[in-house]
């Protein structure tokens, strides 16, 4: 028995949750870790799961055992890690996932400024706007918004999502107007669908928190299709600033109630905690926080930046060096779920 391969295998199932994804991960076939696994409890003489036909569970002395054996596996994969990696021959792939409006839109400009810096890394990027587990699914980082749902994970915020109501200066002036968030069950209305607050709507506006009941006509786990809906006139949407900015700006939709806000989540960065000492995640990571610094340029274009003094981020070669992760910044608790 190789003890290292064993450990590897029982930490690996123990952050997927089975034995199949935990495979996926090293790149061996499933029966491979279900051996190294007994193995080592045979070695130790305890079961370190509780084995179901779909998943395992740690048992009380593979919780002990687990946080012990991750530091081990941690410290000898940043050993690997160093010893492979220079500052100036970064290489590999990267497996990225994003929603749908961020990677058409900005992850062409962000690829192409760290290949600058690092040509050797190539990108597999995976668009789409489900939610994403980067351990199950074995992407290195997923680009999301609300917080991960697992301790396996690692979030760092990138930036503030807002959001806001708008329609067509036709809409509006062939209907009702919106002046108070109780005009908007007038209207059709449409959301992306995983909105915590789902029908209940907190609205505010600096002085008081109205709570407003929404039906929505069309509720859709694509922006983009949330975005054809107010484009075509077809009533009243609720929109993040990154979708909506050209929009606005160029006139084909206006905001309503703009005096009134809704809670605010943050777009973060997500990867397993085995990838953080990873050079080639580290570096894309501080590339993303350079760039955004929890202030998005289209926030800044609209004029709903809160440094509106500053000016948006661009990246330097200054920006690709290995930094330490930055503390988190604060941003309102949200349900776990992943609009895109």
């Amino acid at each position: 028995m190789d003890i290292y391969l064993s450990i590897e295998a029982f930490v690996r199932a123990a952050e997927a949750g089975n034995f199949s994804n935990a495979a996926k991960q090293i790149g061996v076939a499933r029966s491979v870790i279900t051996t190294r696994v007994q193995q080592l409890e045979e070695h130790l003489g305890v079961s370190l799961f509780h084995r179901s036909s779909k998943a395992v569970k740690l048992s009380e002395v593979g919780i002990s055992y687990y946080s012990e054996c991750h530091d081990i596996i941690d410290h000898m994969q940043s050993l690997a890690q160093r010893s492979r990696d220079t500052c100036t021959a970064v290489s590999g792939t990267l497996r990225v996932a994003a929603l749908n409006g961020f990677a058409l839109k900005y992850m062409p400009g962000i690829i192409s400024a760290f290949r600058k810096s690092h040509p050797k890394v190539e990108f597999d990027i995976f668009s789409n706007d489900q939610v994403l587990d980067p351990v199950q699914e074995g992407y290195d980082i997923v680009l999301q918004i609300f917080p991960p749902a697992s301790e396996a994970l690692i979030e760092r915020r990138l930036f503030l999502m807002r959001g806001v109501f708008v329609a067509t200066p036709e809409y509006l002036n062939a209907h009702a107007p919106v002046t108070c968030p109780d005009d908007l069950v007038a209207h059709d209305f449409a959301c992306y669908r995983h909105y915590p607050w789902r029908n209940r709507w907190s609205l505010n506006d600096g002085t008081r928190v109205t709570e407003v009941t929404i039906s929505p006509a069309l509720r859709s786990n694509s922006v983009q299709l949330v975005q054809e809906f107010a484009r075509r006139s077809m009533g009243i949407a609720y929109l993040p600033t990154m979708v909506a900015c050209d929009d606005l700006l160029e006139g084909r939709l206006v905001r309503v109630l703009t005096d009134h806000e809704t809670e605010t989540p943050c777009f973060s960065a997500v990867y397993p905690t085995s990838h953080r000492t990873t050079a080639k995640v580290k570096l894309f990571l501080d590339l993303l926080s350079s760039m955004f610094e929890m202030e998005p340029e289209w926030d800044h274009r609209l004029g709903l930046a809160t440094r509106k003094d500053a000016a948006p981020a661009t990246p330097t070669e200054a920006s690709l060096r290995l930094t330490r992760v930055p503390p988190s910044l604060t941003c309102p608790p949200l349900a776990q779920r992943n609009p895109g």
